[in-house]
């Protein structure tokens, strides 16, 4: 915590060795995710990113260097998803380097260490702001002219996610990129969201069981967001809408026996580092299927899933739990609804996609292994 004599201290010495947000560049005003309007210089030469995830965004619009504007970062992004981290770190061995820091919601963020940093903006999740704003931090960044823009890319991904790439966009001199890329994302989501609309379908109910197999408690899910929102865009009813009023939220065993949904879908990853040899489905680049399948199979054992048409018909999948935090979410879309309509979509190729995003727009190489199914017809 930064008491007020060491904030008055260290703003007189970044002063002194004259750290001024106004001196080189241009000022800009943008209009963050919160409504706040933000003036700083652009573009922002040194960042700090409020999660490590939000290198998926810059990787898109900078990914011949997508690091050479971090000069620090929280410690996320090798531990929620340590396959896309070893992958970034093999060609940007550099990454080891940048400086991290504690999250804003827990009280760890360090205000001192990010002022060292002389940033001239801090990116920060829309999820942390009442956080941030109940410790001050955004009022200590102030008084060292340190800006704070809020995106977002996991609260309300289909409404926030294109206004977050353009923001940043916007603060890195990136324009024409981001708008490469929303063209890309909008025409692949219309692949599904066309047919959806002209065939009107019926709709299969859907369970989307968020990190299945994480912990012994059942069951996390989504609401009328984020993978609740993708279920409803591929042409399914999200059976957690209507109780789970936000995006995040639980539903009991009782409650999924009795909408018995026609799908369970699970959202899996590698969290070796906060659950080793955990139950939950490895999905990620590069994962062993076969590993994977074992592990979705177990999860039809539990007392949630008993006798649920999902798991009579093997309609019980698993997909990349990092789509609920990544601007690819179209491609997650895309899956869905293979699983959901397979008639309808039988020439959509979601590998297909993923590669595409790769090769036009991401600095790694694409590795299957997103997904899995019980359903292999």
């Amino acid at each position: 915590m930064l008491n007020s004599h060491r904030l008055k201290l260290l703003l007189g010495t970044l002063i002194t060795f004259g750290y001024c947000t106004t001196v080189m560049g241009e000022d800009i005003t943008v209009t963050d995710i919160a409504g706040r309007q933000v003036t700083l210089d652009a573009p922002a030469e040194r960042v700090i990113l409020g999660e490590g995830r939000q290198i998926y965004l810059l990787g898109l619009l900078e990914p011949e260097a997508p690091f050479a504007h971090v000069v620090g970062w929280r410690e996320d992004f090798s531990q929620a998803d340590p396959d896309n981290y070893a992958r970034y770190l093999e060609r940007f061995p550099e990454i080891e380097s940048i400086p991290t820091f504690g999250g804003f919601k827990d009280g760890t963020f360090d205000v001192e260490q990010a002022a060292s940093l002389t940033p001239d903006v801090v990116l920060m999740n829309i999820e942390a702001k009442a956080a941030t704003e109940d410790a001050a931090y955004d009022d200590k960044l102030a008084q060292l002219g340190i800006p704070i823009v809020y995106v977002d890319f996991r609260e309300d991904p289909i409404e926030h996610t294109i206004p977050s790439m353009r923001i940043i966009g916007q603060i890195m001199d990136d324009e024409a990129a981001a708008e490469e890329f929303i063209e890309f994302a909008e025409t692949q989501l219309a692949r599904v969201t066309d047919v959806i609309a002209e065939a009107n379908p019926e709709r299969p109910s859907v369970f989307i069981d968020r990190a299945g197999g994480y912990s012994d408690e059942c069951c996390m899910s989504f609401g009328p967001a984020n993978f609740g929102e993708y279920v409803t865009l591929a042409g399914g009813s999200n059976i957690a809408e209507g109780i789970i009023p936000k995006s995040f939220g639980n539903l009991n065993p009782e409650q999924i026996i009795a909408a018995n949904p026609d799908h369970v879908v699970v959202t899996g990853g590698n969290w070796d580092a906060y659950v080793p040899g955990g139950n939950w489905v490895g999905v990620g680049p590069g994962s062993d299927m076969q590993n994977a399948r074992a592990k979705l199979e177990a999860l039809t054992e539990r007392t949630a899933m008993t006798g649920i048409e999902a798991v009579e018909s093997g309609n019980f999948h698993a997909i990349w739990h990092q789509f609920y935090n990544s601007p690819y979410y179209f491609v997650a879309v895309q899956q869905l609804a293979k699983w959901l309509h397979p008639e309808l979509f039988a020439d959509l190729d979601p590998d297909a996609t993923m590669e595409e995003l790769h090769e036009r727009f991401l600095p790694i190489d694409y590795e299957p292994g997103y997904w899995v199914t019980l359903n292999d017809d």
